[in-house]
């Protein structure tokens, strides 16, 4: 038997997993319950290790992986986060082209996850995603994460995040944010009184913070893929 805090959190990390192909990450947990610190979450996440709901991926920052859901409600079947499992070859190219409904999107250099970096170009080249990473009838590319002001929400210098194409997101999302129209950069985006925020996953960096008008977003994260 769970816990009222303890279920919102498990569906809160199932609903966020699905969404961003991440999960939350403990900043964000805080403020979806309203707790006032992190210390909350950190015995809510024991507690639902302890009873077999959840674990937590080593050698990944806060990384949670859901293993069942209450009777009755939806186990999550993630499918738009591609890994390699330590214990086997990462998959290849090849394998990757002849995975069921496979699609090729352009790869379009590096995007800081970090201080931000020059904008985004032109593609240097393409690569392969699975189908389900991709909505029919939409946009997509990838980008290389340079930086690691985005560790705590499960992404990595040297990911590839694919990307949808698009102008509008909502708050929580993980967006590409071209800043200024000269240097873009991968943040979840909060709005507050006509200002953007640009939130890291990392206590290291700072929110950034700007007018509405010197922010264009040019897409938001819908996968991520990562060898070993």
């Amino acid at each position: 038997m769970l816990t009222r805090k303890q279920l919102d959190l498990l569906k809160f990390i199932h609903a966020r997993s699905l969404q961003n192909g991440v999960s939350p990450s403990f900043d964000e947990m805080k403020e979806a319950l309203n707790l006032r610190s992190k210390s909350g979450i950190h015995r809510l996440i024991t507690a639902l290790e302890e009873r077999g709901f959840i674990r937590r991926l080593a050698h990944r920052a806060r990384a949670i992986e859901i293993l069942k859901m209450p009777e009755g409600m939806e186990t999550p079947r993630p499918s738009n986060v591609i890994e390699a499992d330590f214990s086997r070859k990462p998959p290849s190219a090849v394998e990757l082209m002849d995975a069921p409904n496979a699609n090729e999107v352009p790869l379009m250099g590096r995007i800081a996850a970090g201080t931000p970096i020059e904008a985004i170009a032109h593609p240097v080249e393409r690569v392969t995603v699975p189908g389900a990473m991709v909505s029919s009838g939409s946009e997509h590319y990838a980008l290389e994460v340079k930086g690691d002001s985005m560790i705590d929400a499960g992404i990595y210098e040297g990911d590839i995040v694919v990307v949808k194409s698009q102008d509008r997101a909502d708050d929580g999302d993980i967006v590409v944010a071209l800043v200024r129209d000269q240097e873009a950069t991968l943040k979840t985006l909060r709005r507050d009184s006509g200002q953007v925020q640009l939130h890291a996953a990392n206590p290291a960096y700072e929110t950034q913070q700007y007018d509405a008008r010197d922010v264009k977003i040019q897409g938001r994260m819908v996968g991520l893929i990562r060898t070993y």
